[in-house]
Parts: C-alpha cells; sequence; structure tokens
C-alpha cells in the first residue's frame, strides 16, 4: 500500500507513481492521439462539412451521454471502494480477535510450552490467510522452530484454525482449561474461520463481466466519436482535448478495477503482510 502526506499537493501534482494511471494509459492516450489527429485533418482539408451539417450536433449527443457515464463510473469506484474498506475491516477484527485469544490465554495458561505455542499459531494463521489470499503457495512454513505442515491441495486457513482449536481442545480434557474458559475463548477461535469466509467472499465475487464490459464499451466509443462533432468549434486543439477526456474516464475505471480485489499485490491494495507482522509482534508481546 502506497504511504503519504495528503497535505503534500506538489507531490500529487508533479510526481508520476508507479501506480499512477498515466503510465499503463500512455499507449491507448498515443492511439486516440493520433486517431483524433487523423479525423480533424479529414474534416478540416478534405471533408468540409457544411455549417448546416448534422454531424456538428454531435456533441449534444455527448453532453447528454457525459452525465450517463459519470453516474456509471461514480457507482463503479464507489462498489469497488466498499470492497476495499470491508476487507480493510475484516483484517481490522482478525487483528482485534488476535490480540484478545492471546490476552485471554495469557491469562489461563501457566505452562509455558503451551504459551510458546499459541504465540507461534496465532499470528500463523493471520501469515497463512495473507499468502492465502493472494495465491501465494504456502506448502510447509516454520515459525521459529514449529513445524507447520500444510498440504497445498487442501483450504490452508482450515488447517491452521483446525489445529489451534485440536489444541484448545486437549488442553480442555487435560484439565488445563476449564468448560467456562472453553467457551470465553471460542468466540475469537471461530472468527478467524469467519474473517477468512468473508475475504474469501470478497476475492472471489468480482463485478458481474456484463457490467464492467458494458462500462469500458461505452467509454471507449464515446472517446472514439468525439473528434467529430469538436473539431469544427476546437480544432486540431480537439486532440489534447479528447486525450485529456479518455485519460480521465479510463483512469477511474482502472482505479475501481485496481481496488475491488483488496488483497492482491497492487500499489494501491491492502497492507495485509505488514498487519500479520504487526499481528505477530503483538501475540508474541502478550504471550
Amino acid at each position: 500500500m502506497v504511504q503519504y502526506n495528503p497535505k503534500d499537493w506538489l507531490t500529487f501534482i508533479f510526481r508520476f507513481h508507479k501506480s499512477d494511471t498515466f503510465r499503463q494509459l500512455l499507449p491507448m492516450m498515443i492511439f486516440i492521439g493520433i486517431y483524433s489527429g487523423i479525423i480533424g485533418y479529414l474534416e478540416i482539408e478534405y471533408w468540409k462539412l457544411s455549417d448546416d451539417s448534422h454531424v456538428k450536433n454531435i456533441t449534444i449527443m455527448h453532453g447528454m451521454l457525459g452525465f450517463v457515464i459519470s453516474l456509471l463510473l461514480a457507482y463503479r469506484t464507489n462498489t469497488a471502494y466498499d470492497r476495499w474498506w470491508e476487507g480493510r475491516k475484516l483484517w481490522g477484527s482478525l487483528v482485534n480477535n488476535s490480540r484478545n485469544l492471546a490476552i485471554k490465554l495469557s491469562a489461563i495458561l501457566k505452562d509455558e510450552n503451551d504459551r510458546n505455542y499459541f504465540k507461534r499459531m496465532i499470528p500463523g494463521y493471520a501469515s497463512v490467510l495473507q499468502k492465502h489470499l493472494s495465491n501465494e503457495e504456502v506448502t510447509q512454513m516454520l515459525f521459529e522452530g514449529l513445524d507447520l505442515e500444510i498440504d497445498h491441495h487442501k483450504h490452508r486457513p482450515n488447517q491452521v484454525a483446525r489445529m489451534l482449536f485440536k489444541k484448545i481442545n486437549d488442553l480442555h480434557q487435560s484439565g488445563k482449561i476449564s468448560g467456562d474458559q472453553l467457551i470465553i475463548i471460542n468466540s475469537e477461535l471461530q472468527s478467524f474461520t469467519d474473517v477468512c469466509g468473508a475475504c474469501e467472499r470478497i476475492k472471489n465475487t468480482p463485478i458481474p463481466y456484463s457490467y464492467s464490459a458494458f462500462i469500458k464499451k461505452f467509454i471507449f466509443f464515446y472517446v472514439m466519436t468525439l473528434p467529430f462533432g469538436y473539431v469544427f468549434s476546437l480544432g486540431y486543439y480537439t486532440i489534447p482535448v479528447v486525450i485529456f477526456i479518455f485519460y480521465v474516464l479510463a483512469s477511474l475505471e482502472l482505479i475501481a478495477e485496481e481496488i475491488e480485489d483488496p488483497f492482491g499485490g497492487d500499489a494501491n491494495d491492502l497492507p495485509t503482510a505488514k498487519i500479520a507482522s504487526n499481528i505477530k509482534k503483538h501475540v508474541e508481546e502478550l504471550l
């Protein structure tokens, strides 16, 4: 995730970060500029349409469709941001539940070996979940001498959650944890799987294809018809105007595409690896 100072306007305006849409759209912007120049040249030098030509009225269509496309993109961006923010809230709850579980176990458990087990396994769940959501291979992980064998053909976070609950159940059967204490810590154990399921829902349910494809086609044909109407009033200045309009509209769509999956490796995705590292640090302090 990009760290920045929101009050530093000059940096925002004049610095091009690798996450900027300008670099991604540059080839298409060059193509749009060449296309606009060709249309402008043909209309000015060869076609020379009369003043009463209906082509000049195409700007009326652009005015009406511009309002429609702005509503579509606003809805698209808000929907994508809702998914990003929900992912952040889920990982925030994972942080809190990991801390709460560590706090309760630090008061309940007296055996140092048992405390060390959970000191490694609780952050281990966050680390495995982070790699699971980012599609990284987790066949075997080592947490300070603890061999955590994970079958990559099975659901990896579930395997860690099963190991956690199995250890809790063993402690209960051995008398180290009472029935009341088992009930107290059960909600935190269950919350791990709840967070995992909610994150997978975001990860595995993208925006419907038809909706996304329609917006891209709408933007493309809207921009490709702009030079026909604006050449009469702007001349060759139509080229930078059309490029700028395309840059604004396409950038909003690119930003929405990037943040709708907040668990990837893009610059604006959630810092899940850092959050997992913080969970590890906090649990080790508590246990």
